[in-house]
């Protein structure tokens, strides 16, 4: 499975801008099928769920929630958890600020492109170049359409759900619940921050990162593992490793999307702790499990994790 969820509400915006433009319409219906797959056929599942409570060793608490950040209308309600989360919270934390949303769109815009006279050809390996052009080609995308963006983003592009999918995500029903009560809302990262896990990125990096898109399609297009039935469940190891699993041919990258962020986030969590506010801090599910996932990392600094 490829994780682009980190990025939803961005590549949302992008998904919509793409097909109004009619520049990537076509070139949806094989990765588009892969992606959107995974949230198909979802049984309901009665147990944990990925919403667990973080107290010190004082009695300082918060929550943290694992999101699926783009869900559909048979989705919900929600496992009453993230209600009971929010309610028990003043204070609502996303991985990035909701408010700055579209500043840093369009940064991440203005960045994904190449200057004028510049194109992908110019980038990539003249073979992965062939590779895309062929790719485009047959689902009727000129050229100069594709050529225009950097791998990362052409990755971004063919990675992002349908919006109408993100619409119904965890952090877009918590939003409208705080907006009604006027709850704080805030994020872990800066824009700068955010984006910069694919703006940062080198030619030689955001080349491989669109290669191991194509390489994943085809490895999963027979994939019947659901992730959607493990968040349901709670199941926060699984998920950690099925999105660190997609990235075993470019392990850079899930070093990058997940664990240096998780170490990023845990310093800002404890100041959370010591406010004397309670603040549910939700992140995308994957960032839950695994060795250097957030409950592990937050284990190990003495603090007591009870999932809900």
């Amino acid at each position: 499975m490829y994780c682009a969820a980190a990025f939803a509400p961005k590549l949302a915006i992008m998904w919509a801008t793409a097909r109004q433009n009619k520049m990537f319409s076509r070139t949806l219906s094989i990765i588009g099928i892969v992606i959107i797959g995974l949230y198909s056929s979802a049984a309901r599942v009665s147990a944990a769920s990925c919403v667990w409570k973080v107290t010190t060793r004082d009695g300082h608490a918060l929550y943290l929630g694992g999101s699926f950040h783009a869900l559909r209308p048979s989705d919900y309600p929600l496992p009453p958890q993230y209600n009971r989360a929010f309610d028990a919270s003043s204070r609502l934390v996303f991985e990035d600020d909701p408010h700055t949303a579209k500043a840093a769109f369009a940064d991440l815009m203005k960045a994904g492109q190449y200057p004028k006279g510049d194109s992908l050809k110019n980038h990539v390996d003249p073979r992965t170049y062939d590779y895309v052009r062929r790719f485009f080609g047959l689902r009727g995308v000129p050229e100069s359409k594709f050529a225009k963006y950097r791998p990362w983003m052409i990755d971004i592009l063919l990675s992002a759900p349908p919006p109408e999918y993100y619409q119904l995500g965890i952090e877009r029903f918590l939003l409208g619940r705080a907006n009604k009560s006027n709850k704080s809302v805030s994020g872990l990262e800066s824009n700068r921050e955010h984006n910069n896990v694919f703006v940062g990125l080198n030619d030689k990096q955001a080349e491989t990162l669109l290669l191991t898109l194509f390489i994943n399609a085809g490895r999963e297009s027979g994939h019947s593992f659901n992730i959607f039935q493990a968040w349901k469940r709670g199941d926060a190891e699984v998920l950690a490793r099925t999105t660190r699993d997609s990235f075993r041919d470019f392990p850079f990258m899930a070093d990058r999307l997940l664990d240096q962020r998780n170490k990023n986030w845990v310093p800002k969590i404890e100041n959370y702790l010591q406010t004397g506010q309670v603040y549910f801090v939700v992140v995308g599910a994957a960032h839950m499990g695994g060795e250097n996932g957030l409950l592990s990392l937050l284990r190990a600094h003495g603090y007591d994790i009870q999932q809900l």
